[in-house]
């Protein structure tokens, strides 16, 4: 079976390295790697010897660029009950309470952010580059916005989810506002993401985990706020799926990086 998802515990330093390995696609999250990234979280979670996470993206393109388009996901009949297939697929949604350090290179967009709203914080390559293209396609930007609104100054992450393909959002900004905590050397942030998380996994595990779990709980009430509302919003404003291909089929090239 083709694996989607790489695992790699040092345990001698504690840590974890998780990464995203469709670089083909961009790694783009198909069903596959949907199912292996939620089974990463559980066996990391029961994994006593691993004290801290780092999840990065394979290649030099791309993080992730969220759902993969070609991904086919069953829903039910009723639009009261559609399914999200990235809702579950987070480090905190699989209950995994050590730190989790995002190391970003290349493209982080759209179902990136499921992932990147639930790391602890960011390290990103001069490369990296953030934007959601929902509503360029149609679609409403739901739950990612719920999730980057508790990262980034409201006015940041709107301009963000509204403006779509149209804007892109530079490494040097997202450090500026926020977003990332660190802009390393080009190439540099996996290796700057690692050595943070070698420093957190050579403290007592109790107490870092405690004030993880603490830290989320600052954010959990406004993030389940948001997604009991995303459901309905989504089903109102979704255009059909045939008139998003159409969208996405006829979309510029051009974008704008600030």
């Amino acid at each position: 079976m083709t694996t989607t998802v790489r695992l790699a515990a040092d345990k001698d330093t504690g840590v974890a390295v998780v990464t995203l390995d469709r670089p083909g696609r961009l790694n783009a999250i198909d069903l596959t790697m949907r199912d292996e990234l939620r089974e990463v979280w559980r066996e990391l979670r029961f994994d006593d010897s691993v004290r801290a996470v780092v999840l990065t993206g394979a290649g030099e393109r791309a993080f992730c660029t969220g759902l993969d388009r070609d991904a086919v996901v069953p829903q039910p009949s009723s639009p009261y009950m559609a399914d999200d297939p990235l809702l579950r697929v987070g480090p905190k949604s699989n209950d995994l309470w050590k730190p989790v350090i995002a190391a970003v290179t290349g493209m982080a967009c759209g179902g990136a952010f499921y992932l990147l709203g639930e790391a602890d914080f960011l390290v990103a390559d001069p490369t990296a580059a953030f934007f959601d293209p929902h509503t360029t396609y149609g679609m409403v930007s739901a739950y990612e916005s719920v999730l980057l609104a508790q990262r980034m100054p409201y006015g940041e992450v709107a301009r963000m989810m509204l403006m779509g393909t149209a804007e892109r959002l530079s490494a040097e900004r997202a450090h500026a506002i926020g977003l990332v905590s660190e802009l390393t050397a080009p190439g540099g942030a996996l290796a700057a993401a690692t050595e943070c998380a070698t420093v957190l996994a050579g403290y007592p595990a109790e107490g870092v985990q405690g004030t993880v779990r603490a830290l989320w709980a600052a954010r959990e009430s406004a993030v389940a706020a948001g997604f009991a509302q995303a459901p309905h919003l989504i089903a109102l404003g979704n255009l059909p799926g045939e008139r998003q291909a159409e969208l996405f089929a006829g979309r510029g090239k051009g974008f704008r990086t600030r």
